[in-house]
């Protein structure tokens, strides 16, 4: 058997890989790493997702965690990644195990292992935690196990609500005193995830008329993959358009992703949120620090960072590398192509109830409907279109190999305009003189390979991806 952590944790396919027994055996290695790390008085927050089983697979971990004397605090009810990470960090525990699957599809399930400072374990925790796993599985060692009442009764695991303490935490980071005086008029899509009702429930004693989709428990997410993208999106388009709301706020499965639509029913990507959030942030609260972006995000965050004089640091895609620059710079923010983002103040995790929010009081400051503040937005440091495909591969390729191929291959000039650099933070970037750029990358985690670009309009980005998707072709 063969188990693997990724960027971020452990997912299969429920009954085939992902299973109770070795769910046990995973918790088992997490637990190994617990009592590995900690000098005195282990302990673990766990939550869960709605997905198929989820509370079971929880309480499965939970049995694990106290048999091997780690105390545990369970989560009462499926809770956002977010709000488990912060509680990690507020109850100063060991570690975090969130079984979620966050935004793949209803087949899926899985575990993210969250490290003591709030954010997904680092590299390092996971082969510690692949190294247990093997130990044991050479040694025939089973999981330690104990009766889940049992364990209830000598307190070893503690049945708790995070939501409030998380909550009130976000009251910090966020003026919900404006939000509310805006009488804002929000439709709030859980899309079946744990983030279904929480927008509602953290404005609930404001002003503010949220209206609430997909927000019952439905383990096979109405069908679709829980994540905030515009093909995911049209009911909550429809509800927009058909109730005259101002804005549609989307998270994912796990709640720590974001998508947006506009007052018109068009969709409002991550890049125009990101840039939007951080434009009030450094203009209207005057913070200063660094700035982070993924290699696969708009160049929007880098004429902000231009304007203001900010250093700004391009990391390879995936939270985690954003997350080890806030917790050792002064980061004001940092965020990702697929919508995952977090601000200083907070937990180094992306938060998608922490964006809406944050969101919202941008809107309420502008007293503009969204569609015309990220019109101005685009004018300001734009223009900016964006598009992504991703290319089935027939056999997985080896990253190194294929940028050096691309590297090989790069042009002078791209559909008429100059090349002029060529980055390899992760994949082949190529910047080109008109602002625009061309990204082409493997999957870290499946057999795709993936074509970014983003150009002053959609022309180019067509033009951009036909020559990204021609190149990967050769290569």
């Amino acid at each position: 058997m063969t188990i693997k952590f990724g960027t971020d944790g452990w997912r299969a396919v429920i009954s085939e890989t992902f299973t109770f027994a070795n769910l046990r055996l995973v918790a088992q290695a997490i637990a190994d790493h617990i009592l590995e790390v900690s000098d005195a008085d282990p302990s673990v927050v766990i939550g869960f997702d709605t997905r198929f089983l989820s509370d079971r697979y929880a309480a499965e971990v939970a049995r694990v965690m106290a048999a091997n004397g780690v105390q545990t605090w369970l989560a009462r009810a499926d809770t956002p990644t977010p709000a488990v990470s912060y509680t990690v960090v507020n109850k100063k525990t060991t570690a975090g195990v969130m079984i979620t699957a966050s935004h793949n599809a209803p087949r899926y399930n899985g575990v993210k292992l969250k490290a003591s400072y709030g954010g997904s374990a680092n590299a390092n925790q996971n082969r510690r935690v692949e190294y247990h796993l093997e130990k044991n599985l050479a040694s025939a060692r089973g999981p330690n196990l104990m009766s889940f009442k049992d364990a209830v009764k000598m307190e070893l695991i503690c049945i708790f609500d995070p939501s409030w303490a998380y909550y009130e935490h976000l009251s910090t980071l966020v003026d919900l005193d404006i939000i509310s005086s805006a009488e804002l008029r929000v439709v709030a899509d859980g899309m079946y995830g744990a983030g279904r009702g929480v927008i509602g429930e953290v404005l609930a004693r404001g002003r503010t008329k949220i209206h609430n989709i997909r927000h019952e428990m439905n383990p096979g997410f109405g069908g679709i993959h829980p994540e905030p993208i515009a093909k995911h999106l049209g009911l909550l388009m429809s509800t927009i358009q058909a109730g005259h709301w101002g804005v549609g706020l989307a998270t994912d499965g796990d709640a720590d992703r974001i998508g947006a639509v506009d007052d018109r029913g068009d969709f409002v990507d991550p890049h125009r949120i990101f840039a939007a959030v951080l434009r009030y942030l450094l203009e209207k609260r005057n913070w200063r620090g660094r700035i982070v972006r993924t290699v696969s995000t708009t160049r929007m965050i880098d004429r902000l960072a231009e304007r203001f004089d900010l250093p700004l640091v391009e990391t390879p895609v995936g939270f985690s590398h954003i997350a080890d620059e806030m917790l050792n710079n002064n980061v004001v923010m940092g965020g990702e192509e697929s919508g995952g983002m977090s601000i200083k103040g907070h937990i180094p995790e992306g938060d998608g109830i922490l964006m809406s929010l944050l969101l919202l009081e941008v809107m309420a400051d502008a007293s503009v409907p969204l569609h015309e503040l990220i019109a101005d937005l685009l004018e300001d440091v734009g223009p900016a279109q964006y598009a992504r495909t991703d290319l089935k591969l027939i056999h997985p390729i080896a990253k190194k190999d294929m940028v050096k191929l691309l590297v090989s291959l790069a042009p002078e000039r791209i559909s008429g305009v100059d090349v002029d650099d060529v980055q390899t933070t992760d994949g082949v970037k190529y910047y080109l003189g008109d602002g625009s750029w061309l990204l082409i990358r493997p999957s870290g985690t499946e057999p795709v390979l993936r074509v970014y670009a983003e150009a002053p309009n959609n022309e180019r980005v067509k033009a951009l991806l036909s020559f990204g998707e021609e190149m990967a072709t050769k290569a």
